[in-house]
């Protein structure tokens, strides 16, 4: 119990899957999404987005391919 541990690791490994509306996305992003309502951004423990894909599978598929654990975040 009083095992010190590094805070700092805390989340390392970890991505946060968020459904995305594609309304609300900036003009030129939406420009690209087509006629897709909804899309799926990924990102890091710090809030920082690293991707931002077409569907939940895609983003659960590409986290796990880079070694990371994906979270869904609603």
């Amino acid at each position: 119990m009083n095992t010190k541990f590094d805070l700092k690791t805390l989340g390392q490994g970890i991505v946060y899957v968020k459904p995305i509306l594609a309304r609300d996305l900036p003009a030129d992003v939406r420009e690209q999404v087509g006629d897709l309502e909804e899309l799926y951004a990924v990102h890091n423990a710090d809030g920082e987005q690293l991707a931002l894909v077409a569907d939940r599978k895609l983003a659960f598929h590409l986290a796990r391919e880079n070694d990371m654990q994906p979270v869904r975040l609603h």
